[in-house]
Parts: C-alpha cells; sequence; structure tokens
C-alpha cells in the first residue's frame, strides 16, 4: 500500500469491510434469537461449533453493536440486537453477589461462575455504550451497580479473579488497571461523575506509571503488589499488542484534559513495542515476547493474532492525528498491508483470527475458544471516526 494523505480512500476500504463483510457475517450467523444472545463459537465460514456463551464476547458484543448506531449511522436492527444481548445477560449473567459471571449455556444456565473481574469491565464498557444508544436509565444503573461491585473487589487483591489467566505469586496485573482505566472513564463522562472519572484516570496513571518502564521501552504485564518488577518468564512478559491497545486507552483517557505529555508518552509507548513485536522475516506482530530476550513465557509467543494487527492499526492512527509524525503512517502502511492480504476470508466477510508465525492457519484455542464482535469490528469503527476527521482536514 503506498501510503499517503489519501484518508478519504482508506475511509472507503474500512467502511466497505465493515458495512459490507464483518457485520453481515455476524448478523447472518451469530445472533441467537430463540434463546437470547450471540453465539460466538463459530468456524469462519459461521457454523456453530458450541452454543456455550461466554459473558466477554455477550457483553463485548453489546458495545459493538451500540457503537455501531452511535457512531456509524443509527440503524434500528443494530440496536435491537444489542438490546436482545442486552435482555439475555441481564437475566443470566450475574450471581447473586451481583458478580458477572463467566460462562453459560445455551439458555442461560450458568456453566462456570465468577472467575475473571474482566467480565465485569466489559459489562461496563458495554452497557455504557448502550446506555450512550437508549437513554434508558436502567441500563445505566447497572453499569454503575457493576462499577460499585469491582470497586469494592478491587479493594481486596485476591477477591477476584481474572481467568483464563493468572496472577503471578504476590503480583498484580496490567490488564485490570488498563480495562478499568477506559471503562471507568467512559462511565464517568456518561454520568458526569467526577468520583468515577477519577477512579478511572488513577488506573490510567497507574499503568503509565507502574507498568510502563520508560527506562527499558517495555510496557510490563505483570509487577509485584508494590510495583517492582518480577524477575520470572511470566513477570518478563511482553504483549506487544496488549500494550499498544493499552496506550490508545491512555490517549483517549487523556486527551479529555488535553494532556499532551501523556499522550506523548503513550505515543512513544506504542512505537517501542511495534520495534519489539514486529516480525522482520514474516511481517506482523507477535503475541508475546520475553523483556530480556529469552523464550518467551506466553503460550502461542511466536502467532500472529488478528486482535494486535487490528489494535495496532487503530493507535497508529490516532498517533498521527495527534503527533503528526511520520513513523505513524509508514507503521500504518505496514500493518494494513499485512492484516489485509492475511486476515480476511472472503467468502464469508469476516476475519480469521489465528495465524502461525509464517502466516497459516491454526485451530488451537488461544484465550478462549470463541471468535467474537469485538476487536475487529471495534477497529474498524473507530478507524473510521479518526479517517473522517482526518478526510476533513
Amino acid at each position: 500500500m503506498q501510503i499517503s494523505p489519501r484518508f478519504v480512500d482508506l475511509l472507503a476500504i474500512y467502511r466497505a469491510e465493515l458495512l459490507e463483510r464483518v457485520v453481515p457475517f455476524w448478523l447472518q450467523h451469530a445472533v441467537d434469537w430463540q434463546h437470547g444472545g450471540l453465539l460466538t463459537c463459530i468456524a469462519d465460514d459461521g457454523t456453530v461449533l458450541s452454543t456455550d456463551k461466554y459473558l466477554w464476547s455477550q457483553l463485548r458484543a453489546i458495545w459493538t453493536f451500540s457503537a455501531l448506531y452511535n457512531r456509524i449511522e443509527p440503524r434500528q436492527e443494530w440496536l435491537d440486537v444489542a438490546l436482545h444481548i442486552y435482555d439475555f445477560v441481564r437475566r443470566h449473567g450475574r450471581d447473586d453477589q451481583g458478580r458477572w459471571v463467566f460462562a453459560v449455556d445455551q439458555d442461560g444456565r450458568v456453566l462456570q461462575g465468577a472467575d475473571s473481574i474482566f467480565a465485569d469491565g466489559f459489562a461496563i464498557y458495554g452497557l455504557t455504550e448502550l446506555a450512550r444508544a437508549t437513554g434508558d436509565a436502567s441500563v445505566a444503573e447497572l453499569a454503575l451497580e457493576t462499577y460499585h461491585n469491582v470497586q469494592e473487589r478491587l479493594a481486596r487483591p485476591g477477591s477476584y479473579g481474572i481467568g483464563p489467566f493468572t496472577l503471578p505469586e504476590n503480583g498484580k496485573a496490567h490488564a485490570v488497571s488498563m480495562i478499568f482505566s477506559l471503562v471507568f472513564d467512559e462511565l464517568g463522562h456518561l454520568l458526569n461523575d467526577p468520583a468515577i472519572i477519577a477512579a478511572g484516570r488513577a488506573h490510567a496513571d497507574e499503568v503509565m506509571d507502574v507498568y510502563r518502564r520508560p527506562e527499558r521501552q517495555l510496557l510490563y504485564e505483570y509487577v509485584h503488589t508494590d510495583g517492582t518488577l518480577i524477575d520470572s518468564p511470566q513477570g518478563r512478559s511482553i504483549v506487544p499488542g496488549h500494550a499498544i491497545e493499552s496506550m490508545w486507552f491512555m490517549m483517549h483517557i487523556y486527551r479529555r484534559t488535553g494532556d499532551a505529555a501523556r499522550i506523548q508518552q503513550a505515543t512513544e509507548c506504542i512505537r517501542w513495542h511495534l520495534d519489539v513485536g514486529w516480525d522482520d522475516e514474516y511481517g506482523g506482530l507477535v503475541h508475546a515476547r520475553d523483556a530480556e530476550g529469552g523464550e518467551p513465557w506466553w503460550r502461542f509467543a511466536d502467532a500472529k493474532l488478528w486482535w494486535p494487527q487490528t489494535e495496532s492499526l487503530y493507535a497508529l492512527l490516532l498517533a498521527w492525528e495527534h503527533t503528526r509524525e511520520p513513523w505513524c503512517l509508514d507503521w500504518f502502511a505496514r500493518f494494513h498491508d499485512y492484516a489485509f492480504d492475511h486476515y480476511p476470508v472472503a467468502e464469508y466477510g469476516e476475519w480469521t483470527q489465528r495465524l502461525d508465525r509464517a502466516g497459516r492457519p491454526f485451530n488451537q484455542t488461544v484465550a478462549l475458544p470463541v471468535k467474537d464482535p469485538f476487536h475487529l469490528p471495534r477497529a474498524l469503527i473507530l478507524c473510521i471516526d479518526v479517517l473522517q476527521r482526518l478526510a476533513q482536514a
């Protein structure tokens, strides 16, 4: 791809990918109108592999279909899907302590309980976007209830799980502060609640001041609870795509207060992880590295998963918008070419999600056994948003 300020052309490409291929795939294959929610344990051709329903997928899909309605155009069919999923999770998604569970069967019976506080994070995220779409106070109230439940648990380390992952002994995870920085910020601004906004900002500062290490030009996935680094294979885990995704979260948060210094730090952090994670031989961003250059602890470390590529596309466009530094568009061109050459499944419309280092598909489960409408459509929605601004500049 010859990159140039032809943002109008890029906008057309990304809109077509979203609206003519990706969204139709989900509308055709995944909505379980009979039982509720979505069927996300599906193959690239839409074949249902399992009717189990992971709450991560359900709650993130509420965000996606609500965001389509809010940010692309107000099509009733998209809002209807978001409300359909909401009705299912409202009835089946929480335990008697108000915690969001991990997985249910097709009819909503719990298969795995509240093992992951990430489900609660995605609940706040999806419900906040749905509340924006509907103006329904009861949706916002459920998001607020989840916020208070989460805050009580976050104040008691050890009281919550981070399934399907595990914490190192005496450790804490970047992913926790990463997700709650963004979703608290979104909810706080929806409700115009300074306390919730401040809670999100505290998590953002934790990401930037504890997990991001400028002296090493790395963002660590795990540190000790006192903030010191962990000298173990797990403690040395670097997930370049996660760091890049986290940094666009930071840009969203800090641009609200015009904090140019933090935005610049986030942009620099993106660049570190492009240098660390890009595979010069085969192209694409690998899943994980070891901070010291050893054998990575993370499973499927050299895989080329779809989500780091999609997150990088948006992060690089956003970094360009904020900084106008030429490397942002140079890297964007690399990711655009790699992603569009390797992941789209032309016959069916969505993207395949798991490639090995050389770009060949594989079927083993990496985190959850799902294909859900989140990273790809979210990236396309957000890329369209920034491309619309750049095209009009």
